[in-house]
């Protein structure tokens, strides 16, 4: 079994039925593989919903089907901010959220779904994008 934590644009690519979203398609359809969201990528989620218009009712009924959405600790936010600071001496705008995601797999020992460029050459990461 692996346990997979699938970010924003990840759903996103799969809810649009482009090229990079059969990579998370692909993952989902293995009954064997495990899924998590973090609750912070809903709000990116729904932010997208709103600027494009869609439906993201629909969208978070089908991520709670298909992962275990978790809530982001304080722990989670504290780790983050370490690792922002310490991934930025070399990726110059990683960000809070993509640091969430990274404490987050740091305690469970995952593997990232993304297509974020920050995250390309990354250990531990299904790299979805370009």
């Amino acid at each position: 079994m692996v346990i997979y934590i699938v970010d924003t644009y990840a759903w996103i690519e799969y809810f649009t039925g482009s090229k990079s979203g059969l990579a998370l398609k692909y993952l989902l359809d293995n009954k064997n593989n495990k899924f998590i969201t973090m609750e912070c990528c809903l709000a990116e989620l729904k932010g997208f919903c709103l600027r494009e218009y869609s439906d993201f009712n629909k969208m978070y009924n089908i991520i709670k089907k298909n992962s275990i959405v978790l809530p982001v600790l304080n722990e989670h936010w504290l780790q983050a901010a370490d690792i922002k600071h310490e991934i930025r001496k070399k990726v110059k705008d990683f960000g809070i959220i993509d640091s969430i995601l990274v404490a987050k797999q740091n305690e469970l020992k995952c593997v990232i779904v993304s297509g974020d460029r920050h995250f390309k050459d990354m250990k531990r990461v299904v790299y979805v994008g370009d």
